[in-house]
């Protein structure tokens, strides 16, 4: 256990110069958290989903250093299925989405290093434990010695991406839901994204994937790839669910200017088939993918479209070598490869 070390700043900052880089800016590490809440997926499925996280960590760690936020008593648990090259820093945690729990960390261009500490409801629904998991960004800031913004909003780090030249991409269905900040207009929120992230442009999606229980986190359906180019999930099949809202998600995107006015360049990526898990659609995204220091880490669902994904990703990517993980027993519980990690951002 770490003894609070982090000094809570005064001000905003975008007001004392900081900014969240893009997920291309070079890191000095990567975060994860162990998963150590066994009902967030299927029953008899938590053991595969604590493999596939190793098998992330591990993917990552070729490329960057890996951080695994882990329960006390699971310390040796996941010591023992990352293997030596992965740093395990215990913590009291009680679900494994560090993305969503962590800090948003942000820089000021001269080489200091701070980090954006959100409120944390769980996705709109408290679970036991919840407040454990809405003090872990403050816990990593003080482990890391780093100053934090406490910022007034309840956020997931899932729910936006940013270019790291002022423009933000997040979704309305997640946002300005009744069940994160009720209190706050579309304005407000605007405003604390732009306070807290030192953005100046907000591009606004529609909704997410049906059935997504993070209300159409950013994450699942589109991600900057650079300045001016996004990746964006489709389906050309106008018989799906998702086809209506993905449609809209484009169209928004090629209307969009950024903060530098440029028009965006839109890079369509096919979802996979449809696939439920008692009942309900899970969300295979092709996006919800791990920007590394010259490395893709990326989904697979031993599905058919697994192929062409990955040669859409390569493309985007060319600077970068894409290592693909088979991450269906990630999404079982939630989320997917971008969902459990959190990049730290190079400094000084």
């Amino acid at each position: 256990m770490t003894t609070p070390n982090a000094r809570s700043l005064a001000g905003t900052p975008t007001s004392l110069g900081f900014h969240m880089p893009g997920e291309w800016a070079r890191h000095s590490g990567c975060w994860m958290a162990w998963p150590c809440r066994p009902e967030t997926w299927p029953e008899g499925s938590f053991d595969t989903a604590c493999d596939a996280y190793a098998e992330v960590a591990r993917a990552i760690s070729r490329f960057e250093p890996v951080t695994m936020v882990c329960d006390p008593a699971d310390v040796a648990d996941a010591s023992l299925a990352c293997g030596a090259g992965i740093q395990i820093l215990p913590l009291p945690i009680s679900d494994s989405w560090i993305r969503d729990t962590g800090p948003s960390f942000v820089t000021d261009g001269k080489g200091a290093l701070a980090g954006v500490h959100w409120d944390f409801n769980a996705w709109g629904g408290n679970y036991d434990g919840c407040e454990r998991d809405r003090e872990v960004g403050r816990l990593i800031l003080d482990h890391l010695k780093l100053p934090r913004f406490a910022a007034p909003l309840v956020m997931e780090g899932g729910s936006f991406h940013v270019d790291g030249e002022g423009t933000l991409i997040t979704t309305e269905q997640c946002l300005l839901n009744r069940n994160r900040n009720p209190g706050l207009s579309r304005d407000e929120i605007e405003g604390h994204l732009k306070d807290h992230l030192g953005v100046s442009t907000v591009i606004w999606l529609g909704e997410g994937y049906q059935d997504d229980e993070t209300d159409g986190h950013i994450d699942e359906i589109a991600l900057f790839v650079r300045p001016g180019v996004v990746m964006a999930i489709t389906t050309d099949d106008p018989g799906d669910a998702n086809f209506k809202a993905f449609q809209d998600n484009l169209d928004r995107l090629r209307r969009a200017r950024d903060a530098r006015g440029r028009q965006l360049e839109v890079i369509p990526i096919q979802q996979p088939a449809r696939r439920d898990e008692n009942g309900v659609r899970l969300t295979l995204s092709y996006t919800n993918l791990y920007i590394a220091n010259g490395g893709i880490v990326m989904p697979a669902f031993e599905d058919p479209a697994d192929d062409e994904a990955f040669r859409v990703v390569r493309k985007a990517f060319p600077d970068r070598e894409v290592v693909q993980i088979a991450a269906m027993d990630i999404v079982r519980g939630g989320g997917g490869i971008h969902c459990i990690t959190q990049q730290q951002p190079a400094a000084k």
